[in-house]
């Protein structure tokens, strides 16, 4: 009786880790997350707090770790400017560099995380008329490839939840900033 239940019980689990897998591997190869926000400002206002990588500190949702080594190569602002960071467990590791900037509407960047997971990611703000009298519509987006262990991650985690939020955290210090000169 006790082999029977065993039997059952690893072949229920076995069957459930083969659901997981193959449930994972149907999940698409890309992913893309954006959130945008309305800003009273113009976005000749905004635009140098992306294209500037050293502005970014002030409303990056990602400078959660005082104790982080950071480094800032090649030229301020614009296509070719980069920032490198080493940290804890939160932020992990990895570069950034500005691939693209056209004033005042578009910034594109390339994302390189070494840690916690490695990726390779593409970061784009657009800036955009908003309807109203000096409103622009600020839209960070994140896309990249999806291997198959992001899929399996992204099964039991809500990975566009999470980051999601967090471009949310930043995009409301970025408004602050923008409409009142002040990050909170």
């Amino acid at each position: 009786m006790v082999k029977k239940t065993a039997l059952v019980i690893v072949t229920i689990l076995a069957a459930s880790v083969v659901s997981v897998l193959a449930y994972a591997a149907t999940k698409p190869d890309t992913f893309r997350i954006a959130r945008s926000v309305s800003i009273k400002a113009p976005p000749e206002t905004i635009f140098p707090l992306i294209n500037d990588l050293h502005n970014n500190l002030t409303w990056s949702p990602f400078e959660k770790d005082p104790d982080m080594k950071r480094s800032f190569n090649g030229i301020a602002a614009g296509k070719g400017a980069a920032y490198s960071w080493d940290g804890n467990s939160e932020v992990g590791a990895g570069t950034i560099e500005i691939t693209g900037a056209t004033a005042p509407s578009k910034v594109t960047m390339k994302l390189d995380m070494v840690r916690p997971m490695e990726a390779q990611n593409v970061i784009e703000f657009t800036l955009d008329a908003d309807g109203a009298a000096d409103a622009t519509r600020v839209t960070w987006a994140m896309h990249g490839a999806q291997p198959y262990l992001a899929k399996l991650v992204s099964t039991f985690i809500d990975c566009e939840k999470m980051v999601g939020d967090e471009f949310d955290t930043g995009l409301a210090k970025l408004k602050s900033l923008a409409e009142n000169g002040v990050v909170r």
